[in-house]
């Protein structure tokens, strides 16, 4: 048999698909190609995590939502990725930057590139890991053979059971027998009403959604429906945390789902799980803004403020944004919220914080940088302001470096 070209199948298949492509000897990358223009390689950030897939062929889904497969034959590894599902706004993407070491002034370009990668389904990826995966080592697998990796699991054991003591989910008592339609714009319209604590409205739009009724499904799919939940569980604690939801809460019940569902065996059951997570956490995003429905100005408030966490942004700013005067909109703001726009920013500012000392090996005064703070006295104070600790005890807790 002859020499299999890895370079040209990452050329081709990178080329057909739209993302990069990277070829791994020994755990050193020798090879990489993207269509897209990247300052960094996105993988740069979860390397470490994506390279410790030990099974021949699998994937890892990032904190963003973002997918890589790996394929592996002895020595030899290709990479594909990232993709993703849907895609990520600007602040999520400059984040990702940061944590690739790029540097402020290509990180336009890296935001622009990261923009231009086609979103697609988890399913065409697991389909190019199969295609790649016969060729490589000439066995036949089908997407249900493939597993899913998040280090955040891991992360999450101690809380995650520490949760499940304290809350019961019996998925053998469902409220309403609905699957939601896997579509991208299902998913994106899903993952609004959760980020609004909007359950009276995703309650009326699940009853317009067609129904999938499954008849009898061989075993082995039980392991796909089972990532898919996880993936759904990933995009619905995103989406509660940028509606307000504390980050750890937001992760720790993710994790638990996902283990409820695990000691699942029916398609049914399965389901009717995923449906009560939604409302769950919808419906916990309700309860933290006091069972009101935020208006569109405290929605532009918002959400200008989060696609804006890594600058040094002020009341100013986001009055101008919004064409409205500081001294109106700081008032009509603290009328509707009952907290300062100062202390959204400082607050939303502190979360973002949290997940990078928690989730990254960034040190504390590279994230008071990335965030706007004027200096790192200035962001340690803040940070025990709203967090309650320092930086370096926040990080301690999660045994980080």
């Amino acid at each position: 048999m002859e020499k299999i070209d890895y370079p040209y199948l990452c050329n081709i298949i990178g080329s057909l698909a739209g993302v990069p492509m990277r070829i791994f000897e020994n755990g050193e990358k020798t090879y990489y190609h993207s269509v897209v223009y990247l300052p960094r390689d996105p993988m740069t950030a979860y390397e470490k995590d994506i390279l410790s897939v030990s099974s021949h062929i699998g994937y890892y889904v990032t904190p963003e939502f973002q997918y890589y497969g790996v394929v592996r034959n002895g020595e030899t590894s290709i990479i594909i990725g990232p993709s993703m599902q849907i895609k990520n706004d600007d602040q999520t993407l400059k984040a990702l930057g940061f944590l690739c070491d790029v540097p402020q002034e290509e990180i336009g370009d890296f935001v622009s590139g990261m923009r231009s990668i086609i979103p697609m389904p988890l399913d065409s990826i697991l389909q190019m890991l199969c295609s790649l995966n016969y060729m490589m080592n000439g066995e036949k697998l089908g997407l249900q053979d493939l597993r899913i990796y998040e280090h955040e699991q891991e992360e999450l054991k101690a809380q995650t059971e520490e949760l499940l003591a304290e809350r019961h989910f019996d998925a053998d008592e469902s409220d309403e027998e609905y699957t939601l339609h896997n579509t991208l714009a299902s998913e994106q319209t899903m993952l609004t009403y959760v980020r609004r604590g909007d359950s009276a409205g995703l309650r009326e739009w699940t009853k317009s959604v067609p129904a999938i009724r499954p008849g009898v499904l061989a075993g082995d799919t039980l392991r796909q429906l089972k990532n898919t939940f996880i993936v759904t569980a990933t995009l619905v604690s995103r989406s509660a945390i940028r509606g307000g939801m504390p980050v750890d809460e937001a992760l720790s019940l993710s994790d638990a789902y996902i283990q409820k569902c695990e000691l699942l065996s029916s398609i049914e059951r399965i389901t009717n799980l995923q449906y009560r997570m939604i409302f769950d956490y919808t419906e916990r995003v309700e309860k933290l803004r006091m069972g009101k429905a935020p208006s569109k100005f405290v929605l532009d408030v918002t959400n200008f403020v989060r696609r804006h966490l890594s600058d040094p942004i002020t009341t100013e700013d986001v009055a101008n944004a919004l064409f409205l005067s500081r001294s109106r909109i700081s008032v009509k703001f603290k009328e509707e919220t009952g907290i300062t726009i100062t202390d959204f920013i400082l607050k939303e500012k502190t979360e973002e914080a949290k997940r990078l000392l928690r989730y990254s090996e960034k040190p504390a005064v590279a994230i008071s940088n990335f965030l706007g703070f004027s200096s790192q006295s200035h962001f340690s104070r803040v940070f025990k302001k709203y967090a309650g600790c320092a930086p370096h005890e926040y990080r301690k807790r999660y045994d980080r470096p």
